[in-house]
């Protein structure tokens, strides 16, 4: 992203059938930049409208996973209102296979994995053992951004090519039956 764009870098983290790129190495759950959203490959206008729900209000550098978004829909009965969630991941992911946009490529362990497809406040049980929660959540979720700050020493994310401009964020907050704050 260039250095005079004043959108935040966001991160969508979402998981996926696994993949081996290469023997023994299996990629699960996928990085990628919110901008990537507006990749014309992307199904439109679902991608940008699922962009300005992503990138508003979040912290520069935070990594959202979909499961976030879909607790924030309230568990997903509003998704329908936002875009079609399987249709953009799976296009993000051809874009990432494809070589047409960064990403990091990630094989968690299942226990990591159920944790960031679980919703925030979700526990996660162990066929025998403890319980994870929220607290585990974060930890991994922290691990990533250690990861994915690795994967960007010295270049961040590149989003793809001839992006789209976004959505205005009001109307896809007001179109999901929420009210954006006043300006100003």
């Amino acid at each position: 992203m260039p250095q005079n764009d004043p959108r935040p870098t966001v991160y969508l983290l979402f998981a996926h059938e696994p993949y081996y790129p290469a023997p023994a190495r299996e990629i699960n759950t996928t990085v990628v930049s919110a901008d990537s959203l507006l990749h014309p490959r992307v199904p439109q206008p679902d991608g940008a409208r699922i962009h300005a729900r992503l990138v508003h209000g979040r912290r520069p550098g935070e990594i959202v996973p979909l499961s976030t978004l879909t607790h924030e829909l309230d568990g997903g009965a509003r998704w329908k209102e936002v875009g079609d969630w399987e249709a953009v991941t799976e296009s993000l992911l051809q874009l990432v296979r494809d070589r047409d946009c960064d990403a990091l490529s990630l094989g968690l362990p299942e226990l990591s994995r159920a944790l960031l497809c679980a919703g925030p406040h979700t526990v996660v049980r162990a066929a025998v053992g403890p319980i994870y929660g929220p607290t585990d959540r974060t930890e991994v979720l922290a691990q990533v951004g250690r990861d994915l700050a690795w994967a960007e020493a010295g270049s961040p994310l590149w989003p793809g090519d001839n992006l789209l401009p976004p959505v205005n964020c009001a109307d896809v907050l007001r179109g999901a039956g929420e009210v954006p704050p006043a300006a100003g």
